[in-house]
């Protein structure tokens, strides 16, 4: 895949993502109301998705109105283990539904960062941050395959069904590894294909915008954080969450082959030299 094409993908993500941030400021339904790419101008059914995904209802009160827009196919905080204190890093943050909740949980001496690259979507997370008065946290502009964040500073990143809309998932992980701390770990909700998907489904933008087109083999994704440096990776696929990615795109049999898992490894600590 060439530079053109890369840059194309990324630019059709930024737009589609852009949409959903004004759906979601005016009240108004994108045309989704189930993908993890698409918001619902009624709030039961974005309930009813934030639920189905693994959050609660406490969960979802404890944020700034407008936080969750029902996106994602997981909870990743669910694997982080996050503690006091700590460092997070969340890419493709959206609205910064799960930045908050890391917050939370990380308290006042943490520090949670959010990365997006579509300024609509940075700017609504910013005025929620700065409504529920989250101090610990940022939001900054940048691409996840070259983050906005200096070498070994984090102690965890989490992800919600972001890097498959990557066009690079190489840099995205070598990436990654630059800026966890040694021991550093992932902790990711994303999707995940389970079978080759048809040419026709891969080559679809709408597709690939919602989470689908850009799904990797799970094989081919382990040998990827290999290659970046990672180890102790783990990979989960749910077949249960077939049952909320039909509703993704009807019709078109995309549970077939795509379906949503854990992501989990570590940053090897640094190895002792000997003189």
């Amino acid at each position: 895949m060439n530079q053109k094409t890369h840059d194309d993908i990324r630019q059709h993500v930024r737009d589609s993502y852009a949409e959903v941030a004004e759906a979601n400021n005016n009240s108004n339904s994108c045309g989704v109301e189930s993908s993890c790419c698409g918001v619902s101008d009624d709030e039961a059914i974005n309930t009813i998705i934030s639920t189905r995904l693994g959050y609660s209802e406490d969960e979802r009160g404890s944020v700034p109105e407008g936080a969750d827009m029902g996106l994602g196919c997981g909870n990743p905080r669910a694997i982080a283990s996050l503690k006091p204190g700590e460092t997070v890093v969340d890419l493709g943050s959206g609205g910064g539904f799960d930045a908050f909740l890391a917050a939370q949980e990380v308290g006042e001496n943490g520090h949670v960062i959010g990365i997006d690259m579509t300024p609509t979507m940075l700017s609504k997370a910013r005025s929620n941050a700065e409504k529920a008065k989250f101090k610990q946290v940022e939001f900054r502009l940048g691409e996840i395959e070259h983050l906005p964040v200096a070498d070994n500073t984090v102690d965890v990143i989490i992800s919600n069904c972001v890097i498959n809309l990557s066009p690079n998932k190489h840099q995205v992980f070598r990436d990654a590894l630059r800026i966890l701390k040694p021991g550093g770990r992932l902790a990711i909700s994303d999707i995940v294909a389970s079978t080759e998907m048809p040419e026709d489904m891969k080559n679809d933008p709408l597709l690939h915008a919602g989470c689908m087109a850009g799904a990797e083999l799970v094989d081919d994704l382990k040998a990827m954080m290999s290659e970046a440096g990672f180890e102790n990776i783990r990979i989960a696929p749910k077949d249960e969450s077939r049952d909320f990615i039909k509703d993704w795109a009807p019709g078109r049999g995309v549970e077939d082959y795509v379906l949503s898992a854990t992501i989990e490894a570590i940053k090897p600590t640094s190895k002792g030299c000997c003189c």
